[in-house]
């Protein structure tokens, strides 16, 4: 199938200084947990997408020396020769597809925490990081700015050497180049301070430095956050940030524009709970006014209407992504080959960026398992290694996990039958996009349930059984598969078992009329009464998506917390908007309080530190004293426990409990996928059938084989960014 012409303008060739980007895709700088240490996962990350048609890759941030240390999260580093020897790869591998490789030169100033190296990072005013903990940084003298202006010089020629062809000078995310730019951190008097033209000073020497160096062999970039959404005092769209894009504008080759600070880069990469595609174009049309150099807007694009939209209309050149790039390293080609329906979009839970927030372990993606998986695991996200054998694999349940390992056993060339008791593709996704801010969770349902409808025309042997009766392990033993997968899900406790106490709680039952499951309050089968409280020991989205539906359907509602509520929100970058939300629509919220007991219209609750400020032995079978402890009645009209989940796994316990019978019934294996094995993720869940299905032969697909580890032999020679091949199964 061709693509609409009408997307042409997205395959048309731009100049960037002395580069020509191939088309209009473009990977912004993005981290996925490889920096410079995992040069084989750094280098199969990107080419993937070079291979799927992106026209430029671009690293992580990438420290440019050791004042400039985000340990303990995980950033590239160009510090010495052994990391040009490592970025090498990626280089190598990118410009194998035709692509370019870019490096985000990167220096945090106080924002660099620098716990391995034990630098001092300086920045233009002494002052602490708003978004590290007992961070500072020192005021930079005439001498300090020169020496750190050679950094980036410096890291410029081994970014060149590296074979680079996009040099960043990165000032968004209020790391240092916008920290002089920004009032609000620079308070200096000196010539580097006070007016615009001097507070873009640092910037604009820096970039000329760099450009004299390496502007003949690289294109020059800068990441410029144009408004940092705070107001006056910092740095807004149509005050300083037009007036620097002029300034700037003969020193640069390509503009990378977005907004926001790193304290909350959510307002960039926008989560969809809260912002569509394209939400910073506002903004970026800004800079197309006053720039003659080629623009680059982010936005978090996935539809091709769009992007065509963008560049037509003049708001930015080229399409910058991140996030869709993960989701899809073939989404350029899926639309160059009008293969839309193809394109696995990126539903916007930021779960790919809450592993850089925690602390830099791999990447993953809800969308897309085998993002982080190129290298170790040599998985390839549009290829799959085809079977020889004629098992039939009987999958229950067309959850997130379930659909996912019948999708890529149908592609190996399995004959499968998906089997589940609901109407529709996708578990209990279906009820949480329903929530709130929540519906573009859903193209994680319909990517799936497209490419299956598509697979079972392919193989008239598969079957997709929706709407059916549930099954027994009788059933399963009499069905006729060679091999088993169970995908049941879990539940939320009705119980109130929960985290702090492992127990349940006396007098939870959400059989009662006054008491719910997150389930019974999506489906909307019971009623739920004026005033509603939420208890809450679960630690991602639910509790505060709840809060908001009630509040907005005109509840009186509170939440009682034993643990951090929404702690994991920090990590997507929806906890600031959420708050702000709950505290707008009037949720109370009664942090570091449990249940001890609940009665008709009434819960015990706690402080959970009320038991004094310290433990003294007390012999054994004595109860910590509680003597502190304040316990008071809280009333209610519903009760909402959100206290946790169990799997649905009977069924194949089951099972399991009758394997001496597999044989005799032809059954191989019978293997447990997804939240039945233990709750999680959508992102883990999906994984897991994912990772299953692609081992179906191996000797026992329940337990994960070996992944490659890029590690450092204790006693052998230092070989930084050792020999690697990038394989894949086809």
């Amino acid at each position: 199938m061709a693509r609409d012409p009408k997307h042409d303008i997205l395959f048309e060739p731009i100049q960037i200084g002395p580069k020509i980007l191939r088309n209009r895709f473009y990977q912004v700088p993005h981290c996925i947990g490889a920096g410079s240490d995992k040069p084989g996962f750094q280098a199969a990350h990107r080419s993937m997408k070079a291979e799927g048609g992106w026209g430029a890759m671009n690293t992580e941030y990438c420290s440019i020396h050791p004042e400039s240390d985000d340990t303990h999260r995980l950033s590239a580093r160009i510090w010495d020769e052994g990391d040009v020897r490592n970025l090498r790869a990626m280089t190598d591998e990118v410009h194998k597809y035709g692509a370019l490789a870019g490096i985000e030169m990167w220096y945090g100033g106080a924002h660099a925490p620098c716990m391995e190296s034990r630098a001092t990072p300086r920045g233009p005013s002494q002052y602490a990081s708003e978004f590290e903990t007992l961070t500072y940084c020192k005021e930079m003298d005439l001498n300090d700015i020169a020496m750190v202006q050679q950094y980036y010089v410096d890291a410029a020629y081994r970014a060149r050497d590296a074979g680079f062809d996009i040099v960043y000078v990165y000032g968004a995310h209020s790391y240092l180049p916008l920290q002089f730019l920004n009032p609000y951190y620079n308070k200096r008097t000196d010539g580097y301070g006070g007016s615009l033209e001097n507070r873009a000073r640092f910037w604009l020497e820096t970039l000329e430095k760099v450009r004299r160096a390496v502007g003949d062999d690289c294109a020059i970039a800068t990441r410029f956050a144009v408004d940092t959404v705070y107001g006056p005092g910092q740095i807004e769209v149509e005050v300083d940030g037009m007036k620097f894009i002029e300034l700037a504008d003969p020193l640069v080759d390509l503009w990378d524009v977005d907004v926001g600070d790193i304290a909350e880069w959510g307002e960039d990469a926008g989560p969809s709970r809260f912002y569509q595609q394209g939400h910073q174009v506002p903004w970026t049309k800004f800079v197309k006014q006053v720039s003659k150099k080629p623009v680059l807007g982010v936005g978090r694009y996935t539809d091709p209407e769009k992007m065509t939209e963008i560049v037509t209309k003049g708001y930015a050149d080229i399409i910058g992504a991140a996030r869709p790039s993960i989701a899809d390293p073939y989404l350029p080609k899926k639309i160059e080959e009008g293969r839309y329906d193809d394109i696995r979009v990126c539903i916007g839970c930021n779960v790919c960026i809450s592993r850089w927030e925690i602390g830099g372990p791999p990447m993953i993606c809800t969308q897309n398992a085998t993002a982080g998986e190129e290298y170790r695991r040599g998985w390839h996200p549009e290829k799959f290694r085809k079977t020889t054998s004629s098992d039939a694999v009987l999958v229950v349940g067309a959850g997130p996990s379930g659909s996912e390992c019948a999708r890529v056993l149908m592609e190996s060339g399995y004959t499968v039958h998906l089997y589940d008791s609901a109407e529709k593709v996708g578990g209990h996704l279906n009820s949480v996009a329903t929530l709130p801010g929540l519906g573009e969770w859903s193209y994680h349902r319909d990517y799936r349930e497209t490419q299956l409808n598509k697979l079972v025309k392919k193989n008239k042997d598969s079957v997709i059984a929706l709407g059916q009766k549930r099954l027994s392990a009788d059933d399963i033993l009499q069905y006729g598969a060679d091999k088993v997968v169970i995908a049941t899900g879990s539940s939320w406790n009705t119980d109130g078992t929960n985290c702090l106490t492992h127990d349940a709680i006396p007098g939870a039952d959400a059989s009662r009329a006054d008491q719910l499951t997150p389930e019974q309050v999506m489906e909307g089968k019971k009623a739920i009464g004026k005033r509603v409280v939420i208890l809450n020991a679960d630690t991602y989205f639910m509790a505060p998506s709840l809060a908001e539906k009630l509040a907005v359907a005109g509840h009186e509602v509170t939440i009682v917390s034993g643990v951090h509520l929404a702690n994991y929100m920090h990590f997507t970058l929806e906890y600031p908007n959420m708050m702000r939300r709950l505290h707008e629509l009037g949720v109370e919220e009664l942090g570091d309080h449990f249940c001890s007991r609940i009665e008709p219209g009434r819960l015990e609750i706690y402080n959970i530190w009320g038991d004094g400020s310290k433990r003294t032995y007390r012999g054994p079978g004595v109860a910590p004293r509680d003597a502190n402890k304040t316990h008071r009645w809280l009333e209610f009209d519903s009760l909402i426990l959100v206290t946790g989940r169990h799997s649905e796994n009977a069924l194949f316990n089951d099972l399991k409990a009758r394997e001496s019978e597999w044989e005799a019934n032809g059954i191989k294996g019978v293997y447990l996928i997804g939240d039945a094995e233990a709750p999680r993720l959508i992102a883990d869940a999906t994984f897991t059938g994912h990772r299953v299905a692609r081992e179906i032969e191996e000797a026992n697909p329940q337990y994960p084989l070996p992944y490659k580890r890029e590690v450092a032999v204790w006693g052998a020679p230092h070989m930084p960014g050792g020999q690697f091949k990038i394989e894949y199964k086809v």
